[in-house]
């Protein structure tokens, strides 16, 4: 089987790299090179510290990462049979993805978003081939989470909810149905776990880390709020925030906090910058 993955970031690079263990064909494409290089660089890297604790044979590795092509141009992903994006969260920007992937991707072929709060009915509008698209809702870091949303728009065919079920699977992961909503099931959820321990911290009595001790303490979370939104993403965390909060018709449930912002601003975007949060010195990028 052969899966396209359009963007080499850090989504787009771990599913490429469950796809290629999963013995599939890849086909990774990124619109600047140098992410694509990263995004290359980044899999041989998880591959090879999964040899090193033994999850994987070392010829079973070497053989997985000659399936993975890099390609340069979009129409290259004519020839695969699942398409999988993985670009940055804004509605626009993946309309204009998937009708451009429609113009030339094979007509039998299967179009997911791994969009974590958008409308898929809304993605699947910019096609011709609404009954194609379908969302396929990866976690960070893909290679260790298990958790698959499959979601069906308003025009998807049952038939491709079940091949893509049928996908997940095979990538080693767990698939869950889920309905067409706002944050679909787990970021509807999570809202609610980072955004109120932000208004307490907002409230300035407690300290971040002191509100991620009895998260994992009392509450025996494996990881603390603060500590997830630095993991995901700072910027990842407030753009799923608004989003659901502006598909909700500003529900003041699920309203942004100030603190998002001024860190996206800030550039304090977690782990990928080397400073959220807490502050990562194997990674100083901010």
């Amino acid at each position: 089987m052969t899966i396209g993955v359009v963007g080499a970031g850090t989504m787009g690079a771990g599913i490429a790299q469950v796809a290629i263990l999963g013995g599939c064909r890849v086909l990774l494409h990124d619109a600047l090179d140098a992410a694509l290089a990263k995004g290359r660089s980044r899999i041989a890297q998880s591959v090879s510290r999964a040899v090193e604790r033994g999850h994987v044979q070392a010829d079973a590795a070497e053989e997985a990462l000659s399936r993975l092509e890099s390609i340069t141009h979009l129409t290259e992903m004519r020839d695969a049979e699942f398409i999988i994006e993985a670009a940055p969260e804004d509605l626009s920007l993946k309309q204009r993805l998937f009708a451009e992937l429609d113009g030339f991707a094979d007509p039998g072929a299967i179009l997911a978003t791994n969009t974590s709060s958008l409308s898929i009915t809304a993605i699947a509008g910019a096609t011709t081939r609404p009954d194609r698209v379908v969302g396929m809702h990866f976690f960070n870091p893909v290679p260790a989470m298990a958790l698959v949303e499959v979601v069906a728009g308003q025009r998807t065919d049952p038939g491709v909810v079940d091949e893509t079920m049928a996908v997940a699977r095979r990538l080693g992961k767990t698939p869950v149905r889920a309905k067409d909503t706002p944050g679909f099931i787990v970021n509807r959820i999570a809202r609610h776990f980072s955004l109120e321990a932000l208004r307490i911290l907002g409230e300035g009595r407690v300290t971040y880390d002191q509100i991620d001790r009895v998260v994992k303490g009392a509450g025996r979370f494996r990881m603390g709020p603060f500590e997830l939104m630095d993991l995901i993403g700072i910027d990842v965390n407030f753009a799923v925030s608004r989003s659901v909060y502006e598909a909700f018709f500003h529900d003041p449930r699920f309203r942004p906090h100030p603190i998002q912002q001024r860190m996206v601003e800030s550039g304090l975007l977690g782990r990928k910058t080397g400073r959220g949060f807490y502050e990562y010195p194997d990674n100083p990028k901010g």
